[in-house]
């Protein structure tokens, strides 16, 4: 493979034909080049920002990894520069009136840009490296001169061991710089960072006088776990065990499943409320936000029972302190996981149909936590009107940002999944007195509302929405928007249209307050595992393949023996992430949904490889799960498909960033793949990996741990191989009661931080004893027996399976800024980002100002950099570094294969250079615009 103008090539024979297509577009042609749009759909926290003196306002553009900077006018917003970041910016807060910090999401980097005079122009002069995935920054401390940002408490930028395998660690970062000195580091110097005893953080918010930061947990869980099937007793609740129905409304009987328990203070009890509390080998403090001391050197949580808060709620998503009482508004939802299956509920008298998360505001104070229903209209005990209706108008679905009015009086909550903002008085919030009404709700037009600011001295309010990447002015004296300004947005139509019917609770439920994005949060997972029977379902064939089809002992379709047909009854299952799906086949957990059922037979057919046809099958879950009327239309069917299958899983944040495997991980590569396990053959018999060729190319061509076959394992259910992506994301739960393989049962292990672990029920602790399933055995003569050689083999595997191959190598998004005076710094971090372009990892742009003048440049390979006017020469990677004196400032970065031309030389892809467009004063964010 080459790379011609960005373009990755991957064929000699196909050269002449880019570079004449490279050529004549770059040149100034009127056809703009192909151009590759990775989706990440990363979730905004906080999108806006406004200068300390309400002159500018500051909007992360998401898609286009920038940030777009308005002058603000009694008449409205005019927008006057917009300056090149990291990938994915999803926060942003100013820290003076020239000075932004950028949270750069998928670049685990903060940018620091300096603003020019009356906005017209800006530049990264500062990149701040830091865990991965950081999600929100608030100024804080004496003068608020200490910048504090979350971020999971992983990836390459960390100084520490996350210690991945050790029970009882928190997964929750704080970042703290001292803003006014950052040191001389390659990626700064922090004055610390802070661990909390939670999964993955995400929102942050301050005291008004900067003395206190709280913190929260993303993820932070609600109490439950799941119960593996071989703790609780065979034949259904008669005999102590799951509790009924154990047939399907037909009379078939259910397969053995475990159980979803939940702790209730005191013990861990089932909807029966029978107590399992001898079976759960840990506990769950479920501490969800944190109290930091802003004050202190460094900067510390707060000690004691005043250092955190729990039972704030499932899934947090925002916070806002109240500046006059100090009480802390946090956005969550609160899952209903504790209650089972999905459907009209007829036989079995239950059903979680229309009533899986609860939207919620918690009031947090010194007497403790207040959770608030912002939907306390809904009746639950009724479900399915049709949209629209009166009920559905009221509600608020996945609230996001929030704002408070400097007299503490109002509070403004913008609710994503509703496309709207809804008002409270903070009194009849605190007091839960208030009563959902459209009256106190304002409608934007553009939807998809993640955050804003108050401009209250113009009765202004500000809004991100996200479904049309624009800002909304609102008009606070009113209650009305009164302007949309639409920033530039690169994603293809199929995502922008697509979008909506992930998140919009209005169109996807009769109550206006679900969606698939309740459970799939920002296009992937909630870390809980839900019971989505459904006893009123009738039993369905299995025409999926197995793989291997036959093997020696087996059944003659290459399974145990077992039951292979799909009952509706299958018990708990985490929920799986949405990333990724394209090329993996059926989906779901048991490969229920899939193309392969459009034929009623169990032999292989080719639809169980339709990815397609696949992600339609969820159709009917709009009616049996989120309470619609009816299912989306075809065509609306398709628009969501069409989105869904660009979700793409982040570069794995564990793996060197050079793609190189440490030792352990490398002798871990190795047992996957050579080692026999079981009878049908090693680890990657059926858990295929060829990250190499693109889908087409090969037999298992673009696979990552599956080749969408379904599994032989000896399992009660019949389940499709799953992917090994993301397995990092799961890390946290530790101690169970039961032996696996020659693993004996856990000891009470204490607090953990999450309730749910590997495998389809989430019970598996972690990769070692996952890989212990494969021990010798009576049904696995041929598998691992217990020698030290083995242990250290299953060792080596769990530290392979974290550093998964993904489709994206793990330098894409790392960047790192050039001045005249870090060369000796930053140097090799270049020349590391460099070597990985050569390998044809990523692309490498080039953003920010020589000589005062903006430049973007593309690394075209041969040690070049091509720049973006037509009429300049291109520039080995030496001088340019070289050149770089004075003022000159340049952020390298490494982007995504086949988006360099767009990110680095052409931002609309109109076919002429950003450079030129400057030059000739048209706009390179406008393909109408030309030179």
């Amino acid at each position: 493979m080459v790379v011609v103008g960005g373009v990755l090539v991957r064929s000699l024979s196909r050269v002449v034909f880019a570079v004449t297509l490279c050529v004549s577009v770059l040149a100034g042609g009127t056809s703009p080049t192909a151009s590759a749009f990775t989706l990440f759909e990363s979730g905004q926290v906080r999108p806006l920002a406004m200068s300390p003196n309400g002159k500018f306002l500051f909007a992360v553009n998401t898609p286009d990894n920038r940030l777009e900077i308005f002058e603000i006018f009694s008449s409205g917003l005019v927008h006057r520069s917009s300056v090149p970041v990291g990938l994915e910016p999803v926060a942003v807060a100013a820290r003076t009136n020239d000075e932004v910090w950028v949270v750069n999401h998928l670049s685990d980097s903060v940018s620091i840009v300096k603003v020019g005079t009356g906005g017209y122009s800006g530049v990264v002069t500062r990149t701040l490296l830091v865990g991965d995935e950081p999600r929100d920054i608030v100024f804080a401390g004496t003068a608020k001169n200490r910048a504090f940002i979350t971020a999971a408490h992983r990836g390459q930028n960390v100084p520490f061991d996350p210690q991945f395998t050790t029970p009882g660690v928190g997964r929750a970062d704080v970042w703290v710089f001292d803003s006014g000195s950052l040191g001389s580091t390659l990626g700064g110097t922090p004055l610390t960072i802070l661990t909390l005893f939670a999964d993955t953080p995400r929102a942050l918010a301050v005291t008004p006088d900067g003395t206190r930061v709280y913190a929260a947990a993303f993820h932070s869980g609600n109490r439950t776990t799941t119960l593996r099937e071989t703790l609780v007793p065979d034949g259904g609740q008669t005999a102590g065990g799951v509790p009924g129905p154990n047939t399907n409304f037909a009379g078939a009987p259910a397969p053995e499943v475990g159980i979803i328990v939940k702790f209730d203070g005191q013990n861990w009890v089932d909807v029966l409320n029978r107590s399992w509390t001898n079976d759960v080998k840990f506990s769950l403090p479920d501490k969800d936000v944190f109290v930091i001391d802003a004050t202190t050197n460094p900067p510390a949580q707060v000690s004691g029972a005043s250092g955190f808060y729990a039972g704030v709620g499932t899934i947090l998503f925002n916070m806002a302190v109240n500046p006059v009482n100090g009480k802390v508004y946090v956005s969550n939802t609160e899952a209903r996981n504790d209650l089972r299956f999905e459907g009209p509920g007829t036989f079995a008298g239950t059903t979680l149909r229309g009533h899986l998360h609860e939207s919620r505001i918690s009031v947090l104070s010194s007497t403790g936590v207040a959770p608030r229903h912002l939907n306390k209209h809904i009746n639950y005990g009724t479900c399915c009107a049709a949209i629209p209706n009166t009920e559905n108008d009221k509600s608020l679905a996945q609230p996001l940002g929030m704002a408070v009015t400097a007299n503490g009086a109002t509070l403004y909550v913008a609710a994503f999944g509703s496309s709207k903002i809804g008002v409270y008085a903070t009194s009849a919030l605190e007091g839960d007195t208030f009563v959902p009404s459209t009256a106190n709700q304002i409608p934007l037009s553009g939807g998809g509302p993640t955050g804003m600011v108050l401009d209250e001295a113009r009765s202004r309010m500000y809004v991100l929405t996200r479904f049309n990447n624009a800002v909304s002015v609102v008009n606070t004296t009113t209650n009305q928007e009164i302007a949309s300004l639409s920033m530039y947005n690169p994603e293809p139509a199929s995502v922008v249209q697509g979008r909506p019917f992930l998140y919009d609770a209005r169109n996807s439920s009769s109550h206006g307050d679900s969606s698939c994005a309740s459970c799939h949060i920002f296009g992937d997972l909630d870390t809980l595992a839900w019971d989505l029977g459904n006893p009123d379902g009738a039993v369905e064939t299995n025409g999926n393949p197995f793989a291997p089809p036959v093997v020696p002992g087996f059944g003659t379709d290459g399974t145990f023996g077992q039951d292979i047909s799909f009952h509706p009854l299958k018990g708990p299952m985490v929920t799986q992430s949405l990333r990724g799906m394209a090329n993996h086949g059926a989906m779901h957990w048991r490969a229920d949904r899939t193309g392969g059922n459009d034929e009623a037979s169990v032999q292989p057919n080719d639809g169980t490889f339709d990815e397609q046809a696949a992600f339609k099958e969820f159709n009917p879950a709009f009616m049996a799960l989120l309470g619609r009327d009816a299912q989306l239309t075809p065509s609306e069917m398709q628009k969501f498909t069409d989105f869904i299958l660009q979700l793409a899983y982040p570069p794995n944040p564990i793996r060197n960033l050079d793609n190189s495997l440490t030792p352990n991980q490398q002798a871990g590569r190795d047992f996957f793949f050579n080692q026999t396990l079981a009878p049908q053959g090693t680890c990657e018999t059926c858990h295929r990996l060829d990250p190499t060729a693109n889908p087409g190319e090969g037999p298992f061509a673009g696979f990552f741990g599956t080749d969408g076959t379904s599994s032989i394992d000896p399992e009660p259910q019949v389940f499709k191989t799953p992917q090994l992506r993301g397995m990092y994301q799961k890390i946290g739960m530790f101690g169970v009661g039961y032996a696996m393989g020659f693993v004996p049962p856990d000891p009470f292990l204490g607090d953990q931080i999450r309730g749910y672990g590997f495998a389809h029920d989430g019970t598996i602790p972690d990769l070692f004893r996952f890989n212990s399933s494969f021990d010798q055995s009576t049904i696995n003569p041929v598998g691992l027996q217990n020698t030290p050689a083995n242990v250290t083999g299953k060792h080596n595997l769990a530290e392979f399976m974290l550093v998964f191959d993904s489709n994206l190598a793990p330098i894409v998004g790392q960047q790192i800024t050039l001045t005249s005076s870090n060369l000796s710094v930053v140097g090799p971090r270049i020349d590391l980002l460099v070597a990985r372009a050569e390998e044809d990892e990523c692309d490498v742009v080039v953003k920010g100002r020589v000589w005062l003048q903006e430049v973007g440049l593309l690394y075209v390979g041969n040690d070049q950099f091509t720049k973006d006017r037509v009429s300049l020469p291109a520039i080995s990677k030496e001088d340019l570094l070289e050149s770089c004196t004075g003022e000159c400032v340049l952020t390298f970065t490494c982007v995504p294969l086949g988006a360099g031309t767009r990110i680095g030389l052409d931002r609309d892809l109109d076919g002429f250079r950003d450079g030129d467009e400057r030059v000739a004063g048209s706009n390179p964010a406008d393909p109408t615009s030309t030179p």
